[in-house]
Formats: structure tokens, C-alpha cells, sequence
């Protein structure tokens, strides 16, 4: 992965794959929604390349990272140190879906939740319910949901919204770089400053 296109994206030489490299979130709406986590003990899933997680910990009381792909996390673990955060960071390589997981975790307050899109191609259709991210976006919303109320999860632009209606009452965010609307990020608990849609623009 070319260097240069890593740090223009993200403002440092960090390591990425293609991969995780097109997986990682913009930093200028990670250090936005980052801020709604300040001060907390943050559980974030899908580390990826660790992009999220850094700016998750510069604001975080503590953040703990799940990640299941033992290469991501070994990226993901050389850009935390690269950042100067490791102290406030715990990683755990294990199925974010796994009780086993929970039995691990250390108290939390809330929770990002960024799961990998997996499926993608101009035929395919996003969706929540049944859905075909990994892991699936449905499922582990309902399975944080039970360890804190206080929840941020990351959607397609491409989505569905009507299989959202069921869900407990959040903000539903469009986060738009100029014209284009990238993706969506749904807010529960106290994470959300209101309980109706709106827009990030960058």
C-alpha cells in the first residue's frame, strides 16, 4: 500500500492494506464522532487497521478493540503505538459475537461498532436486517445493546432506512464529504444529541 496515499488519507505513516485502507474512516469523521465518547470506556469492534481506534483514544477514557483478522490487528497495533496511544488501548483478537468475547471485557460506557460492508458491487443491496456485513450489523447491535445502552453504529449510505423503523430511538447522522454522502452513523443512549436525523458535512 502506497505510503503517501496513507498519509494523505489519514495525516500520518501509518501501515494499511487496499483492504483496510478503503475500510477506514475518514479522519474527519472519526474525530467528530470520536468526541461524543470523551471521557468514556469505550468497546469499539472491527478495529481494521486501527484508524477509528486512534481517534477513539485520544478523547476515550480507555478504549478495548475486538478484532477477529489477526493481520488487521497486527496493523492496527503498529498505528496505535505509530499515534503514541498503546497505553490507552486494549486489544482483544476473538469473534465480537462470541459470549466468550463479553466475559472478557472490561467495564464499559459505550460502544463503536463499525462492522466490515464485506459484500459490495454495483448489484448488491445493503441490509440491516439479515445483514450481510461481518459481522452482521443486526446482530451485533442487539448483542451490545445488552452490555450499554450508550451505542454508535456505522452504516452504508446505500441502506434500506425503512429496517431501521424497529430499533430503539436514535439519531440517525448522514455524514457527507462535500456532495457525497458516504455513510451512515445511528446513535443510541446518550450518544445521541437527539433523536431524529441529521447531517455531518465535511
Amino acid at each position: 500500500m502506497d505510503p503517501d496515499a496513507i498519509r494523505a488519507k489519514f495525516g500520518e505513516a501509518y501501515v494499511a492494506t487496499e483492504r483496510t485502507f478503503i475500510m477506514g474512516i475518514d479522519p474527519r469523521f472519526t474525530s467528530r464522532i470520536a468526541e461524543r465518547f470523551r471521557c468514556r470506556r469505550v468497546l469499539e469492534t472491527c478495529t481494521g487497521a486501527g484508524f477509528t481506534t486512534i481517534a477513539l483514544a485520544r478523547v476515550a477514557a480507555h478504549v478495548t478493540t475486538v478484532e477477529i483478522d489477526p493481520a488487521h490487528q497486527t496493523q492496527a497495533c503498529k498505528n496505535v503505538a505509530t499515534a503514541n496511544l498503546l497505553d490507552r488501548v486494549t486489544f482483544l483478537l476473538a469473534d465480537a459475537l462470541d459470549e466468550s468475547t463479553w466475559l472478557q471485557l472490561p467495564p464499559i460506557d459505550a460502544a463503536f461498532l463499525d462492522p466490515d460492508w464485506a459484500i459490495t458491487g454495483p448489484d448488491h443491496v445493503h441490509h440491516f436486517l439479515n445483514s450481510t456485513t461481518r459481522p452482521p450489523a443486526d446482530a451485533l447491535l442487539e448483542r451490545t445493546l445488552h452490555a450499554t445502552s450508550n451505542v454508535a453504529l456505522v452504516l452504508p449510505p446505500q441502506l434500506d432506512l425503512g429496517e431501521l423503523t424497529a430499533l430503539p430511538p436514535h439519531e440517525l447522522q448522514r455524514l457527507c464529504l462535500g456532495e457525497s454522502h458516504e455513510l451512515y452513523c445511528l446513535y443510541f443512549g446518550a450518544l445521541a444529541a437527539s433523536f431524529c436525523e441529521t447531517e455531518l458535512r465535511v
